[in-house]
């Protein structure tokens, strides 16, 4: 008997197939890679688009030889918003429940742990960073090291595929950034970066909240917010919350032009960065 599976598309795949949703019957035992062949059997225009997209099985990302069953779904994750990362190597309208302990909804987190973890609809302005601090922060903290990120006027990286369509637009300035996400997966991968900036720098206050939408020039997109009792973790959490958002949740970014738009953009990601490691006392006063 036939299992049957839901195909999401999102960003580019949903343009090109012209579909978000797509119901597809496949032999018991299939595997991801099964369901992709039968998915561009039915959508040949999806194929080339095979080396930069990745999958996730009911809201996680899953390897291609996972088996698939009846009732699951499948989401084809094509490059995600991208972003610098320094400092890291690669490794091996909705909104979260507000604040949560660490370890998600229901967790044994640390005493005074509290998380903002949202995508936002609706447009917000750089006080959010204010609110964000006030609502996280103890007396035991002093350090709130808050981080906005606003649409820029220069074009980013084209996703892989988005060449061509980069350089019809080539020389001219960004109208406005178009924000698209797997809403419960993006909060879950939200949570999870939540998780390892607890347990790699002991900072348990934090806020990541992202814009889906149109987000005009100039106008903020991202907030990040951590707090702690010393700066230097402060930082370093901020800065992994923004780079494992941009390098892992799925959340898809498309620059929009008077005529036309480009997705833009750098292959998922699946799981978190590996630090590098920091030079010894003994080898910095060398360095010196």
């Amino acid at each position: 008997m036939p299992i049957r599976v839901r195909v999401r598309l999102f960003a580019i795949q949903r343009e090109l197939a012209g579909a978000r949703e797509i119901a597809l019957e496949l032999a018991p035992g299939a595997t991801i890679e099964a369901a992709w062949a039968a998915l561009v059997e039915r959508h040949p225009v999806l194929a080339s688009g095979r080396p930069a997209v990745r999958f996730a099985r009911n809201g996680e990302y899953a390897d291609p030889d996972t088996t698939l069953g009846n009732g699951d779904e499948l989401a084809i994750i094509p490059p995600v918003s991208g972003g610098d990362e320094a400092g890291i190597e690669p490794g091996a309208g909705v909104a979260a429940a507000g604040a949560e302990p660490a370890g998600g909804p229901g967790g044994d987190g640390p005493v005074g742990a509290r998380r903002i973890l949202e995508l936002r609809a609706d447009p917000f302005d750089s006080t959010i960073l204010t609110d964000l601090g006030e609502a996280l922060a103890t007396d035991a903290d002093g350090a709130v090291v808050a981080f906005i990120g606003r649409t820029r006027e220069t074009p980013g990286t084209p996703a892989p595929g988005q060449e061509t369509e980069a350089a019809r637009h080539a020389g001219r300035a960004v109208d406005s950034l178009g924000y698209e996400a797997h809403e419960p997966m993006a909060l879950a991968v939200l949570a999870q970066i939540a998780d390892e900036i607890a347990e790699r720098f002991g900072v348990v206050r934090l806020a990541i909240v992202h814009r889906t939408g149109e987000v005009p020039l100039g106008e903020p997109s991202v907030a990040i917010v951590a707090v702690s009792p010393h700066r230097d973790s402060a930082f370093e959490a901020a800065r992994y919350a923004i780079d494992e958002t941009k390098a892992r949740a799925p959340i898809w970014k498309a620059e929009h032009f008077a005529d036309g738009h480009v997705w833009v953009g750098e292959v998922a990601r699946e799981g978190p960065a590996k630090l590098r490691s920091k030079p010894s006392a003994a080898g910095d006063r060398e360095a010196r």
